[in-house]
């Protein structure tokens, strides 16, 4: 099995703070709620809890993802940008995130990606490549800390999981896809030379985001959808809303312009893209 050891991954690594500290385990729940804890004991920024195997990995609106051992990419990295991120823009982490690992991926394999909103890297034609969760805690109101969590599909074979998944009705041979999959090839060796390009690639894009750059544009410009008519749900509540999507803002807010023209941001929900009637 491939090495995802701190001095592994530190090897030839040119970042200053993200991924110097590291913690590695064969396997784990969710590097998420490990990482939490180590934000609360005082953990530094950057640090980086990598897992081989996730048993109860959490996704977005509490959906489960599990990763049998080395078939992914499973990661939590720390944030401290209290001095000057606000909390509602702590979008903005999730989507420097999301660019860095679309580039890394591009940067490895050559393999183009886009992006769905609000926080998945989906192949060309769609299909779930990596899902991104983001968990935060506040003192007063300012930003404690902030955990992004990343899976990325490395070594996976969808193709005999056929069996439709309660909330779509479809299944994952329909929904996921994975690098081997898209390049025909094992591909378990890429998780190291992928997880340094996205340490990488993060540290620059954290810069930036201090100097106050905004990734919108970036994220846009990787939009699944955009110009598109789209429905959008929001699953806690059913609401519902149909327009064009127009992009995101400046903290990766969906912008969708109405029949009436006004334009809705919403802060959650599910993207569904519709078809336009037959004439």
């Amino acid at each position: 099995m491939i090495n995802l050891s701190g001095d592994a991954i530190r090897h030839q690594l040119k970042t200053r703070v993200f991924g110097q500290s590291v913690l590695y385990t064969e396997q784990t729940g969710s590097t998420n709620t490990e990482l939490k804890k180590l934000a609360r004991s005082g953990a530094p920024e950057g640090f980086l809890y990598v897992a081989d195997e996730q048993l109860v990995g959490r996704g977005r609106l509490k959906r489960s993802w599990n990763s049998p051992a080395g078939s992914s990419l499973l990661f939590s990295l720390l944030f401290r940008p209290g001095d000057f991120l606000a909390p509602i823009q702590t979008q903005r982490l999730t989507m420097i995130c999301a660019l860095a690992l679309v580039d890394a991926v591009e940067q490895v394999t050559a393999v183009p990606i886009k992006l769905k909103w609000p926080n998945d890297l989906v192949s060309e034609n769609g299909q779930k490549l990596c899902g991104i969760l983001s968990e935060l805690e506040l003192e007063g109101d300012k930003l404690e800390w902030v955990v992004v969590g990343l899976g990325l599909n490395v070594n996976l074979d969808f193709s005999k999981n056929t069996e439709p998944q309660a909330d779509s009705g479809l299944s994952l041979a329909q929904t996921a896809t994975s690098l081997s999959m898209l390049l025909g090839r094992d591909t378990a060796a890429l998780r190291l030379p992928l997880l340094q390009r996205f340490l990488e690639n993060v540290e620059q894009r954290y810069e930036a985001l201090k100097r106050n750059e905004s990734p919108q544009l970036d994220w846009q410009a990787r939009l699944v959808g955009r110009g598109l008519p789209v429905t959008v749900t929001n699953v806690s509540s059913d609401e519902q809303w149909e327009g064009i999507m127009i992009g995101v803002d400046e903290n990766g807010a969906l912008r969708v312009e109405q029949s009436n023209g006004s334009i809705e941001t919403i802060l959650a929900g599910d993207v569904t893209l519709r078809k336009p009637p037959i004439e």
